[in-house]
């Protein structure tokens, strides 16, 4: 089985296109991988995502040990068989959600103990058995164990994350098994604090990871926090494999990003929006629970390829969403994960010609011009 190797093609000053080749196939970049915490992208079909451009998804450590379990999974065959998809997945290591989600959790050298969100049921979540679990998964990219503080934070807290973060990274590598031709990221930490970041990066770009991600950020702080964070970050990061910047974001976000030189994202804002009645588009972000799409026979956007943008009248949207019907949560998160998509395909495509400040410059005037008078 072939490993993992990552090309880089272009470049527009900091900001570079190429792809990533994985046990399951290529992924090109920058990419956007829809989430499938849980083994499936909410509300989409795996051939519906994939008819969107979608290379990768993401799956999660913590939900998947949970629920149906990490050994379960491995008897039916792996995730890959078990959610029919058959192009590559990322698996998070669940450090995130066990800060996030678990009650009574317990922070020490060895690992975090915790009681599950779902039955109160305790576990532990060491590095190595965090790698054990993506392996049993048989994901094509496993994540590091790392501790995900909360922003903000004091400077002592978050050098203390780091550095328990960096002692994991350690031990996760030892603990990966290389033989399936999977990948192993490292995920940089540090807070809001850019020195510590340089920190993190410096010693993970010394370690052997495939790739390396920058993690603790979307976590509620500003856009301009984050790119802070990004330009003391990305410096530091080795030019010869992908950058992964977790959890983001909104498209204005993934732009800003890619210009500094991210290579990966996630996000779950595009499907949680689309349950909630809301789309993404080249006009900005569409809210289908207001009354002015009532009466208004118009598609979301006649010219997209999507055939839930192109297809469908606004009036119909709005009245699944204000009537609860599951085919609205269905039809917006297709709409989203296929804008997504188009987006990160124009990206590529403006960095290939050297056009990425221009093409951002024309994404940012259609959002704040609206969908009013949009044909």
């Amino acid at each position: 089985m072939s490993g993992f190797s990552f090309h880089v093609a272009a470049r527009d000053r900091v900001a570079r296109t190429g792809h990533f080749e994985t046990p399951h196939g290529q992924v090109r970049t920058p990419a956007f991988m829809p989430v499938g915490t849980t083994g499936t992208v909410k509300a989409m079909f795996p051939e519906t995502v994939a008819a969107t451009g979608t290379d990768i998804v993401l799956g999660n450590t913590y939900h998947l040990m949970l629920r149906p379990g990490a050994e379960r999974v491995a008897r039916l065959g792996g995730l890959h068989r078990l959610m029919r998809w058959d192009k590559p997945i990322l698996t998070d290591s669940g450090g995130f959600q066990v800060m996030s989600l678990a009650a009574l959790r317990t922070v020490s050298e060895e690992g975090v103990t915790f009681r599950s969100h779902v039955d109160g049921s305790q576990h532990a979540l060491t590095p190595e058995r965090a790698m054990e679990i993506q392996a049993l998964l048989g994901s094509d990219i496993h994540m590091q164990l790392d501790e995900c503080v909360a922003l903000p934070c004091t400077d002592e807290e978050a050098e203390r994350a780091m550095e328990l973060s960096l002692r994991w990274a350690e031990r996760s590598l030892e603990a990966f098994d290389a033989s399936s031709g999977a990948a192993a990221f490292g995920i940089v930490q540090g807070g809001a604090d850019e020195t510590l970041r340089e920190r993190s990066a410096g010693a993970l770009a010394a370690m052997d990871f495939h790739g390396l991600a920058v993690g603790g950020l979307a976590v509620g702080e500003p856009q301009e926090v984050m790119f802070a964070v990004l330009d003391a970050t990305v410096p530091k990061l080795p030019a010869d494999k992908p950058r992964y910047l977790m959890g983001v974001g909104t498209p204005d976000d993934i732009l800003g990003a890619v210009a500094r030189g991210i290579d990966m994202f996630d996000c779950v804002m595009p499907t949680r929006a689309g349950r909630h009645g809301h789309a993404y588009t080249r006009f900005g972000r569409i809210n289908l629970r207001n009354a002015r799409h009532a009466d208004d026979p118009r598609p979301l956007d006649a010219d997209s390829d999507c055939p839930a943008a192109c297809d469908y009248a606004r009036a119909y949207l709005h009245h699944l969403v204000k009537t609860g019907e599951p085919l609205g949560a269905m039809l917006l998160s297709w709409v989203n994960v296929a804008y997504y998509q188009s987006l990160m395909g124009g990206i590529r495509e403006a960095i290939a010609a050297g056009e990425l400040e221009a093409f951002a410059t024309r994404c940012r005037e259609g959002w704040a011009r609206g969908d009013l008078d949009c044909v």
